[in-house]
C-alpha cells in the first residue's frame, strides 16, 4: 500500500519536473506540502530467511543483518494502525489511473499490477522467502479480519498443497510466483540448485485446481523476471501457455536490483521511471521491527525508528525521517539511496548544487492542513 492521495495530487508536479518546467528543489517543496501526516505500510518483511540464491539479489550474499522472523507482537502493533482505503477512495484512484496513466482498470501487465494491486495490499515479503515464516497463514487471517487486501511473492517450489488450502482459508487476495524460467536447467542457473520449475508447475497447477474446485478468491500471479537473457521472449511466452486457460494473473516484470547485477534490461515500470516517492508516500517494516524507508535497504542502513518504541505516525513525522527526505534533495553521498539504488532521486532533477531549504512547509492530511501546524526545516 501507498499514499494514493499523494501520488493524485503529486502527479503534476511530477510531469512539469520530468519537462524541466521545474527541478528538484521546487518538487522537493511540492512532496513536502502534499505529503500526509499519516503514515502508509508499502510492505511488512515478516521474516529475512531465505532458501535460494537468486543471482540477481543481493539478500545472499551481502546481507549482514541477523536472520529472524518477525515476533508476532511486532506484526500485530503495525497491523493494529493500518486501514484499508474506503470504496470513495478506490473510485478516484481507478479514474485517476485510467485517466492519468493510461492504464485500463482491466488488464494484465507490470504497470497494471503497481497501480490496481500494490497501491490497495500490504506485501508480506521483503528479502525473504514468505512461506518459510511459520506464522504466514496467522498474519493473512489478521489482515482479513480487518478488511486489509493482502500480498506477497514467494518460489513455487516451496509451496505445498496445505499450505496453500490454509493460505486460500485465510483469505490471501493475491500470491505471486516468481517462476523465471519454464526450463529446469536455466532456472537452476537464476534461483540456485534448489529452484525445479517441472516440480514447481505441478504444485501450482494443484493449487489452481483447488482454487476452481472451491471458490476461492485468491488471483495467482506468474511473473517472469525481464534480465535481457537470449530467448527470454520466447521462454515467456512458453510460460504463459503452459498456464493458458488457468485463469492466472502473469506478466514480464522488469528488473529491479540494476545496481547490483545489471543485464541491460530497460524497465518499463512507471514505479522506475518517476522519482522515488518512497520518503512521502510509504514505508517499510523490516523483520526485526524496524522501519525503514523501502524494501531496497537490504541491510537496514538508514533505520528510522522501531514499532516498539514508537507509533508508526510519530516514526513518520520524527527527526529521522525528515532528515531521509532532505538527503533526497542534497542527494547525501555515502547512503543506500544515492549509492545503491536504481531509483533518479529528485536531488538529480536539481539545476544548480542545494541545500536543505529553511523555509517552513506544510504538511496535508487528507486534503487539509495538518493540525501539527508547520514544521521547519533548520
Amino acid at each position: 500500500m501507498f499514499d494514493i492521495h499523494l501520488y493524485m495530487k503529486a502527479f503534476e508536479v511530477k510531469k512539469a519536473l520530468d519537462k524541466g518546467r521545474i527541478d528538484g528543489r521546487q518538487a522537493f517543496q511540492a512532496f513536502q506540502a502534499l505529503r500526509s501526516a499519516e503514515p502508509f505500510v508499502f510492505n511488512i518483511e515478516t521474516t529475512n530467511l531465505c532458501n535460494m540464491q537468486c543471482q540477481m539479489c543481493p539478500g545472499p550474499a551481502r546481507m549482514t543483518r541477523p536472520r529472524v522472523t518477525m515476533a508476532r507482537e511486532v506484526f500485530s502493533k503495525v497491523v493494529a494502525q493500518l486501514k484499508p482505503w474506503n470504496p470513495e477512495e478506490w473510485s478516484r484512484w481507478e479514474d485517476f489511473v485510467g485517466r492519468s496513466y493510461g492504464v485500463p482498470k482491466e488488464g494484465m501487465s507490470e504497470n497494471h499490477f503497481f497501480l490496481y494491486v500494490i497501491s490497495k495490499v500490504v506485501v508480506l515479503h521483503g528479502y525473504g522467502e514468505p512461506l518459510l515464516d511459520p506464522m504466514i497463514v496467522e498474519r493473512v487471517e489478521d489482515l482479513t479480519r480487518r478488511g486489509i487486501p493482502s500480498y506477497f511473492s514467494c518460489n513455487p517450489w516451496n509451496m505445498n498443497r496445505d499450505l496453500g488450502k490454509a493460505l486460500f482459508d485465510a483469505g490471501l487476495d493475491y500470491i505471486k510466483f516468481s517462476t523465471d524460467s519454464p526450463d529446469d536447467i536455466s532456472i537452476r542457473q537464476i534461483r540456485g540448485q534448489r529452484a525445479n520449475f517441472s516440480e514447481s508447475y505441478k504444485r501450482i497447477v494443484e493449487l489452481l485446481n483447488l482454487k476452481e474446485r472451491n471458490g476461492y478468491k485468491t488471483t495467482v500471479v506468474i511473473t517472469m523476471l525481464h534480465l535481457n537473457r537470449q530467448n527470454q521472449m520466447e521462454e515467456f511466452d512458453r510460460l504463459r501457455r503452459k498456464f493458458e486457460g488457468t485463469g492466472v494473473y502473469s506478466y514480464l516484470k522488469s528488473q529491479d536490483q540494476r545496481w547490483y547485477r545489471d543485464t541491460g534490461a530497460q524497465t518499463q515500470s512507471v514505479h522506475w521511471l518517476e522519482p522515488c516517492q518512497f520518503p512521502w508516500s510509504s514505508m517499510t517494516v523490516k523483520s526485526d521491527g524496524s522501519v525503514v524507508q523501502c524494501v531496497e535497504d537490504f541491510n537496514n542502513e538508514i533505520v528510522l525508528g522501531h514499532v516498539l518504541e514508537e507509533s508508526l505516525r510519530e516514526i513518520w513525522n520524527g527527526d529521522r525521517y525528515e532528515k531521509l527526505r532532505e538527503s533526497h534533495l542534497t542527494m547525501k553521498p555515502g547512503i543506500k539511496c544515492t549509492r545503491e539504488c536504481d531509483m533518479k532521486l529528485i536531488g538529480s532533477c536539481c539545476r544548480q548544487p542545494v541545500s536543505v531549504p529553511t523555509v517552513a512547509v506544510e504538511k496535508t492530511e487528507g486534503g487539509s492542513a495538518d493540525e501539527g501546524g508547520k514544521v521547519r526545516y533548520e
